[in-house]
């Protein structure tokens, strides 16, 4: 049998036709027609090692992401991450020394938001994330406020929503609050404004233009009703050393009123003065008639209090207020009865869909952006007072 002669110098087999199927063109790719030459002349089967890169490529990618995290991870940016929080159940905060009738078969839910300053790589997180928001550092922390001072300025206000909780709940019940104030504390004071220079966190404000002032709301309504340009007097304590004491009148020209929101819009009223003072509640005095204590655990903030409020009323209630339901909320409250407008909405509704609650109770002024974000995931509730609240308790079918 003759075996095909290969031409080494030539590279071609004799008689191949270059243009021919399965033939090779001068300097052209092998094609399958033609088996390479072999060691001594001969032919056969080609053996082809196949170098796997694929792994290696994998490799560099985990470098090249582990050496963009590591890079990233140190380089600090101006904003805050808003995420949804725990959701607590409020029977685990609230205990009533006498409570009335059975515990609920349902539950009553109050929601938070988790609060991080940010990275690099927390920030681009925040931006292709549905659930977080970026909020700029000085609409959570302005310039001049320690991390510190705004963890104390949060557990104040906490301390205040708890007052006004079981003050609120017990007087909707009938029974006779006695709740006193000491005066408006000043946990903030707004670079740049009026009272910048004038006024130290840490004052006490009480008396406005010679009026009397217990809580924060009385400071807060006896300088609304003045305008840009209006000049009122401020009667202050001041702490010196110890336990020594100094009150001082304060003159302060009222500036148009700016405020910068969370998401960096600024509201603006040129019509409406301020101050430029954030209040909470000095020592506040409350005589109960019936024992109530809630323990905060350490969170911060007012955004509680409407659900404390419900907590407080449901113990004290003949009956079950949830008819068996869970019922997710959030909102401030005041001493009487307003719910207030709270931070993070979107983050919270998506923390009562996440634990699968039936209804979300939110505040007026947060009701538009709650019910964009629950989507067909929930129902939104829309609550101004506690008494809103209670009606829509009233009338809740019981759960199935």
């Amino acid at each position: 049998m003759d075996r095909t002669s290969v031409d080494p110098a030539a590279g071609s087999a004799a008689g191949a036709d270059p243009d021919a199927p399965g033939g090779e063109a001068p300097g052209g790719d092998r094609t399958d027609g033609v088996a390479p030459a072999l060691p001594g002349g001969g032919s056969g089967p080609a053996t082809i090692r196949v170098r796997r890169v694929w792994p290696w490529v994998l490799v560099g990618i985990m470098l090249l992401v582990g050496v963009a995290v590591a890079i990233s991870w140190p380089i600090k940016v101006p904003y805050y991450a808003l995420s949804p929080g725990p959701v607590e159940d409020t029977s685990d905060f609230v205990t009533v020394a006498q409570p009335v009738g059975d515990p609920s078969q349902g539950e009553l839910l109050f929601l938070t938001v988790s609060v991080r300053e940010t990275n690099l790589l927390g920030y681009l997180g925040a931006v292709i994330s549905d659930e977080v928001d970026l909020a700029p550092r000085e609409n959570i922390r302005p310039a001049g406020v320690s991390s510190e001072q705004l963890r104390q300025q949060n557990l104040d206000l906490m301390e205040s929503s708890k007052d006004y909780a079981i003050y609120v709940a017990l007087d909707r019940l009938g029974h006779d609050p006695q709740l006193v104030g000491t005066g408006a504390l000043i946990a903030q004071v707004v670079e740049g404004s009026a009272a910048d220079g004038a006024l130290e966190l840490g004052d006490v404000v009480v008396a406005v233009d010679g009026q009397s002032v217990q809580f924060n709301s009385d400071a807060t309504a006896l300088v609304a009703g003045h305008a840009p340009g209006d000049t009122i007097e401020l009667t202050v304590e001041r702490g010196v050393t110890g336990d020594e004491v100094e009150t001082l009148t304060v003159p302060i020209t009222l500036t148009p009123f700016r405020f910068v929101q969370e998401d960096g819009s600024v509201e603006e009223d040129p019509d409406r003065g301020m101050v430029g003072i954030l209040l909470v509640n000095d020592e506040v005095t409350v005589d109960f008639p019936i024992p109530v204590s809630i323990d905060s655990q350490n969170i911060g903030g007012p955004s509680a209090g409407m659900m404390f409020t419900l907590e407080v009323y449901d113990q004290l209630l003949d009956g079950d207020l949830t008819a068996g339901h869970r019922i997710a909320g959030t909102g401030t409250i005041d001493i009487d009865g307003n719910v207030g407008g709270i931070g993070a909405i979107r983050q919270k509704v998506y923390g009562a869909i996440a634990v699968g609650a039936d209804y979300v109770l939110v505040p007026a002024s947060n009701y538009d952006v709650a019910v964009d974000a629950a989507g067909d995931g929930i129902e939104v509730v829309r609550i101004a007072t506690i008494d809103d609240a209670l009606a829509f308790f009233e009338g809740l079918p019981p759960a199935t």
